[in-house]
């Protein structure tokens, strides 16, 4: 699969348009697939690698999700194999497809750096990466050459009574400590420990630091874009972070900062994204005032957060004079990770998958 791909609809495409206009709903979904590495190869180390059976196993679940739940876009993490999702998700109807970068292979089998995916049942009618802007990254203080952990998809999709919307997906730099210790058989325990700690605090603010760069810049780039193309906008993915941890909050800045100009407030809102639940939530008050619970989308031991996201423009934002769509239905598919059934679930993923329905306004 070349680099800046984009498989496009081989047949019916003389229906898609009139089918569109009749659809008045639209699912989007952020999928982290864990690990989608086909056997024999091996993913990171030259053990790590599906049997036959567990391979079938986890194409069938993920078959299964799609079936179900048939979102009509969908952002794909930690994909590995890129053929052999797109050879999947085409037998469940998905006809679009596209990738921005490939993965490093070691020793002809061993896969490192994942990247993502988005595949649509709507045209795309463009595609490419986002491409770092190097005189903004030097002004945040990072180098010349700083670029995202994994590159980032923008396809434009061709929406039913939208029109073009560009659509992100992202999987942001992990909270894994950027280095670790270098052993040294010679080192008192006491040295051990504090170097061990020196690498972790150190470590992990460096990837913080890589994370919210890339978020810091990937906004940017989306202002600047909105501004050049009025395109509406989705952004999903695994973020690896909170929201509203102030390494992220600014995806979701809701508006200017010691200004009182209700005019430039109202126009910044064009170009300002909303988190999907927040939307979700805002709408369901209106109609129950039972308050609503946010599921975790990642358990780690004792912990649980909230690490996918689907963020949205103003013409998702009933609130918004540009509102063409509302998020009628927010679903988070966790069973694997709180209620397991092996036989099904054990070779699923370690992230919830996230979905939202779009429902037309009348």
């Amino acid at each position: 699969m070349p680099i800046n791909s984009i498989s496009l609809r081989s047949s019916n495409d003389d229906l898609s348009s009139t089918e569109q206009v009749e659809q008045t709903q639209i699912k989007v979904a952020t999928f982290n697939l864990f690990n989608y590495l086909a056997p024999p190869d091996a993913f990171y180390d030259f053990d790590r690698i599906y049997s036959a059976e567990q391979w079938q196993k986890k194409e069938n679940w993920i078959a299964s999700y799609l079936q179900k739940h048939q979102p009509d876009i969908i952002g794909f993490q930690e994909v590995f194999s890129i053929e052999a999702l797109e050879i999947l998700v085409k037998k469940q109807g998905y006809e679009y497809f596209a990738v921005v970068d490939k993965p490093t292979v070691i020793d002809d089998f061993i896969y490192r750096d994942p990247v993502v995916a988005l595949v649509s049942k709507f045209p795309i009618v463009s595609v490419s990466s986002v491409a770092v802007d190097t005189e903004l990254a030097m002004q945040l203080g990072l180098t010349a050459e700083f670029d995202f952990s994994r590159q980032v998809v923008r396809a434009t999709v061709e929406l039913p009574h939208l029109g073009l919307c560009d659509c992100y997906v992202v999987h942001f730099k992990s909270k894994r400590a950027a280095w670790q210790a270098e052993p040294d058989p010679l080192t008192s325990l006491e040295g051990k420990v504090i170097e061990q700690f020196k690498a972790q605090v150190a470590g992990g603010w460096a990837s913080s630091i890589q994370r919210g760069s890339e978020a810091t810049l990937l906004m940017m780039h989306m202002v600047a874009r909105r501004a050049k193309t009025g395109n509406a906008m989705i952004l999903m993915g695994d973020f690896n972070n909170p929201l509203q941890d102030g390494i992220l909050a600014h995806l979701s800045t809701p508006n200017l900062l010691f200004n009182n100009d209700q005019q430039q407030q109202q126009l910044m809102q064009f170009y300002t994204l909303r988190d999907a639940w927040d939307l979700y939530e805002s709408n369901q008050t209106l109609i129950s005032e039972q308050p609503l619970k946010r599921a975790a989308t990642h358990y780690f031991g004792q912990s649980s957060s909230v690490l996918d996201y689907i963020l949205l423009s103003s013409e998702f934002d009933t609130k918004a004079q540009s509102n063409f769509f509302e998020v009628s239905d927010y679903v988070n598919t966790d069973k694997h990770l709180i209620n397991p059934s092996f036989e099904i679930d054990g070779e699923s993923t370690d992230h919830a998958v996230v979905s939202i329905c779009l429902t037309l306004r009348q």
